[in-house]
């Protein structure tokens, strides 16, 4: 892989960068944890372990569903501003968020979403459970915003992160090839590569190989012709 893919511009300050973007994500991880870890235990306390339990690890897997779909369709999508409300929200809400993310890949000021930018769908998808039997949709929800946070932190860790299991060093370069200008198009699973086999938008094979290979030199070679 290429230094350029894998390493921040010598201007930028990393550490400030990594603090500015862990501060951004403490409040969202603390106040969801806490709320997804009760409405757990409240289930699990009320004696419906096993739909709590059901409910909660199926929110895990909608969520990886969630993460492409967010990513693909809403954060790389345009919304133009226009004269109606949804419009405008819409623009203001989402247009600015992941564009200056792929501008600024080391800004820790777009790395993850906040409690203002992801507060009120959670608050409305909290709503919307109550329309089902309790511990159900509730726990499922809950399950969703714990693995939303989940994938915050392997997102941060990405940017700002060298850790060496086999997992982190594939999703990294999987994330990494996903900021650069052929890879924009591709690749829009976060924790894993799933939802992009299932859909299609996987990265090509040349470039797959490159990435996963064990031997640097010729995965580097390979990024820098097709970067």
């Amino acid at each position: 892989m290429s230094a350029s893919l894998t390493a921040a511009p010598a201007r930028v300050r990393r550490q400030v960068e990594v603090r500015k973007a862990r501060h951004r994500l403490y409040p969202v991880t603390v106040v969801y944890t806490l709320t997804s870890l009760s409405l757990l235990g409240a289930c699990l306390a009320a004696g419906h372990w096993q739909r709590g339990l059901t409910c909660y690890g199926l929110g895990f897997a909608v969520w990886t569903w969630i993460e492409y779909e967010v990513h693909r369709y809403i954060l790389h999508g345009r919304f133009p501003d226009g004269p109606g409300h949804l419009q405008h929200f819409l623009h203001k809400n989402f247009d600015h968020l992941h564009w200056e993310h792929h501008a600024r890949p080391w800004d820790g000021n777009h790395v993850s979403g906040t409690l203002k930018d992801t507060g009120p769908f959670v608050v409305l998808l909290f709503g919307g459970a109550q329309l089902f039997p309790p511990w159900t949709a509730s726990l499922l929800i809950a399950g969703v915003i714990q693995a939303y946070i989940l994938e915050e932190w392997v997102h941060h860790s990405v940017h700002f992160c060298r850790f060496k299991n086999r997992y982190f060093r594939y999703i990294r370069r999987h994330h990494l090839y996903h900021h650069s200008p052929k890879g924009s198009e591709a690749g829009y699973g976060l924790t894993n590569g799933f939802w992009d086999i299932v859909y299609a938008t996987r990265f090509p094979e040349p470039i797959r190989r490159a990435l996963y290979a064990r031997k640097s030199s010729a995965r580097g070679a390979t990024l820098q012709r097709a970067a």
